[in-house]
């Protein structure tokens, strides 16, 4: 049996799971897991990268241990975030998450959004690549630095000791032009730093390298690592079976909604709808929006002392009569002390019953679901009939139902680990020089996808 390794890491866990395809069909197994998230430091929200790759490496061990070993491993994580190295190749500390509050501070940008949409088709995020680091040259800390790598491309590296820069990842960044998909010098010269940083774009389904002699003694075996579609929004689309009339919506920490084109949209009304052309498998591009998504049942969930599992807060949204719609995209989300007063607050209610709290969040996804179909629909000219719900926040089956109602398009469900079956899709494609379509035809075939009813 030969086995495909996808090392799956979003903002608050990681996962290595082990695929195979047997019989025609796409086996999964989970042989790791692991908490992940950001440590508050006196440099306010960072990543601790060190514990991170260790993580990773414990999972890679376990391979060894279960006697099943890959030979391809490739690695997907968030996006935006980033790792700078010194000339000696060592880490500038500390690596800045994304939610850090130094953001607050970002002054005159030295270029106009509408100018920077125009050129990337990335949509404005207070905590873009692009912003982050005018603040490391503003602050002299990207000076210092003589490379550039995104978090899973620095993964990569300490894997292999070969550096890349893998194009999904990299297109998070607002400066990847959308017309040429490669860097665009333009940008990285305005906002302070040098070009030289940065290295040639790598595709998904590219040979990155094998590990390193250091780590194939550590762990007891080699495999090649293989450029996955390095972003997890950027998989989990890869893995979508989905067709010109089918929207996807990528449901974890963050949720995404979109379609996959084959040219970019970059019009004045897709910069005020706020759309983004992110890069996918193939130069397809994810059109698509980002959404808060569960990053605001994890803060309630974790402002209540955990007393609540998230099934039982489930039960208590649905018990709840409360449909009250707040912008579930408001700034205030973000990063609040108090995800509930927070959310209270913006619903004009500072005394909401938490079933209430929770029946306004999933009251408002869904409506934010609703208004992004109208969208896609209006910017691309397309006529969507289903949406395809994959990824973890799929499981949800209250929120999959809210939104058939709001949106009254057909949807299904099926792919929970869509990011992590996208990753492998990708080593798949390299090792039997084969092309997505055929990939995702096996993906399809081994899921079991059924349409959800709404209520």
């Amino acid at each position: 049996m030969r086995y495909y390794l996808a090392i799956d890491i979003g903002a608050s866990s990681g996962r290595h799971i082990l695929g195979s395809i047997d019989g025609g069909k796409l086996r999964f197994e989970e042989i790791y897991r692991f908490e992940n998230g950001m440590i508050n430091s006196p440099d306010g929200l960072v990543w601790d990268t060190e514990a991170l790759f260790r993580e990773v490496v414990n999972g890679i061990k376990k391979c060894a241990d279960t006697g099943k070993i890959p030979a391809f491993v490739a690695i997907d994580t968030w996006g935006v975030d980033y790792v700078l190295l010194d000339e000696d190749k060592r880490e500038l500390l500390p690596v800045y998450a994304y939610r850090n509050a130094r953001l607050d501070r970002l002054s005159a940008f030295p270029i106009d959004f509408d100018e920077l949409y125009s050129k990337t088709g990335i949509q404005h995020l207070d905590f873009n690549t692009v912003y982050q680091l005018f603040l490391d040259a503003e602050s002299g800390k990207a000076q210092r630095a003589k490379h550039f790598l995104m978090i899973p491309d620095y993964l990569a590296y300490r894997l292999t000791g070969v550096m890349k820069n893998e194009y999904t990842a990299a297109s998070t960044t607002a400066m990847v032009n959308v017309i040429t998909r490669s860097w665009d010098e333009e940008i990285i010269e305005r906002i302070g730093l040098d070009s030289s940083l940065f290295l040639p774009l790598t595709l998904p389904g590219e040979r990155i390298g094998a590990f390193s002699r250091e780590l194939a003694k550590q762990v007891g075996f080699t495999a090649t690592v293989i450029a996955a579609p390095s972003h997890d929004t950027a998989a989990a689309v890869a893995a979508c079976p989905i067709d010109e009339k089918c929207a996807y919506i990528s449901s974890g920490t963050w949720s995404l909604f979109g379609t996959e084109n084959t040219d970019a949209v970059v019009s004045d009304c897709a910069r005020k709808e706020n759309f983004s052309n992110e890069g996918g498998v193939e130069h397809r591009y994810r059109f698509l929006k980002n959404i808060m998504g569960t990053w605001l049942f994890q803060n309630v969930r974790h402002n209540l002392g955990k007393k609540y599992t998230y099934d039982e807060m489930m039960r208590l949204a649905m018990e709840s009569t409360c449909t009250k719609i707040i912008d579930v995209n408001h700034p205030s989300l973000n990063a609040p002390e108090n995800m509930i007063e927070a959310v209270n607050r913006l619903a004009g209610d500072a005394d909401m019953p938490i079933g209430d709290t929770l029946s306004c969040i999933y009251h408002s996804l869904a409506a934010m679901y609703a208004s992004c179909t109208q969208a896609v629909e209006k910017l691309t000219g397309k006529s969507l009939e289903s949406i395809f719900i994959v990824g973890g926040g799929s499981k949800d089956e209250y929120l999959n139902a809210l939104t058939a109602r709001y949106t009254g398009k057909k949807v299904v469900v099926g792919l929970s680990e869509a990011a992590a079956a996208g990753n492998i899709a990708a080593q798949i494609m390299y090792d039997k020089k084969i092309p997505l379509c055929d990939v995702r035809d096996i993906i399809k075939a081994s899921c079991d996808i059924r349409e959800i009813k709404n209520v």
